[in-house]
């Protein structure tokens, strides 16, 4: 089933599914999201078997903007009410101390729990009808685990076809594209003390944007920082193999696997020679907002083309491409492996 953001009836209609223990995709402002009540273990579970997400990786909790966070953390410290207060409803997830009633199969096992307030429209009337907005909804992004998050309805569909037929997942929300494209950043604020602010994820809110809040630095992880959801070395990754090329060496890395038959597809600012033999093309804005947005959708239709590889060109450097960087990194964690593979074979 496929329920269109203008009906308010079927918007209830899932918040109601959710309550009763199915799960549900739903927009946000970042990627599309597969939602269960977060206090369900039973539900929570399903999400992981629908992925196909390994028990010991985090969800986190989206919750509606009236709610109170104190339900869900042990403490809310003032550096952390700072970041609410400057990005939420918004892109931002925190990772604070969870509190001891809430069921640690959101956090992976941990003591800690990564909640945040989407600012999508059909994401907060879908929360505010959820348990009369008291509840909250753990969401990863609405795809197979470690495949590209969805940024479209439609892709939500295209991955879980068998979980929509046998009514695992109750209703699809539309929502259009997602605005970001981009998963949330996520801070970890929950050893202050000991290790201040620890960025986990990159995202639309920057590390600069952060600590002008914040009024300090923001660390880098370090070993014991908690898990979080989407910082696996290979992630957000289509099915064809996709290897990131500096741009001085894109046109000699394209002729090389065109001489030995490969079929290729490539993402870059700029039209390529070799645009007419290229099985897909996407030129891509040099923008890090506009890039972010396309991204994922981009990946997705290249996936479909019958390419043996995606290369992407390299990115611009600079601390607001983090988000994207992060991303693409993961997405061609095995670059020159794939590259040797394709020009030996």
């Amino acid at each position: 089933m496929r329920l269109r953001l203008n009906s308010t009836e079927q918007i209830l209609a899932a918040a109601r599914a959710l309550e009763q223990g199915a799960l549900v995709g739903f927009p946000t402002e970042t990627v599309y999201g597969l939602g269960a009540d977060a206090e369900n273990i039973n539900a929570v579970a399903n999400i992981y078997q629908a992925k196909g997400r390994p028990s010991n990786h985090p969800v986190i909790v989206h919750v509606a903007p009236e709610a109170d966070i104190s339900y869900w953390v042990q403490e809310i410290p003032a550096p952390a009410q700072a970041l609410i207060d400057a990005f939420w409803p918004g892109p931002l997830t925190l990772i604070l101390k969870r509190a001891e009633h809430i069921p640690d199969a959101v956090s992976g096992g941990q003591d800690s729990i990564g909640i945040r307030c989407p600012s999508h429209p059909v994401a907060q009337a879908l929360l505010r009808a959820f348990k009369d907005g008291k509840g909250g909804v753990a969401a990863p992004s609405a795809n197979k685990f470690g495949h590209v998050s969805p940024t479209k309805a439609e892709h939500v569909i295209e991955e879980f076809p068998a979980e929509i037929a046998n009514g695992m997942i109750a209703a699809v929300l539309d929502g259009g594209q997602s605005d970001v494209g981009i998963e949330s950043t996520i801070v970890d604020m929950s050893r202050l003390a000991t290790h201040g602010p620890v960025l986990l994820r990159p995202g639309h809110i920057t590390a600069l944007q952060l600590e002008q809040v914040l009024g300090m630095a923001v660390n880098a992880p370090d070993q014991a920082a908690p898990r979080a959801s989407g910082t696996l070395e290979a992630h957000y990754a289509p099915s064809t193999p996709v290897a990131m090329v500096a741009v001085e060496d894109l046109e000699s890395t394209v002729n090389q696997l065109l001489i030995v038959g490969k079929r290729v597809a490539v993402m870059a600012y700029q039209p390529h020679s070799a645009n007419a033999q290229l099985q897909g093309w996407r030129q891509l804005n040099p923008d890090p907002i506009s890039y972010a947005h396309d991204l994922y959708a981009d990946l997705r239709e290249l996936d479909h083309v019958g390419a043996d590889i995606i290369l992407v060109e390299a990115l611009p450097v600079g601390r607001e491409w983090q988000g994207v960087a992060d991303r693409l990194r993961r997405a061609a964690f095995d670059s020159q492996g794939v590259l040797e593979r394709l020009l030996i074979n």
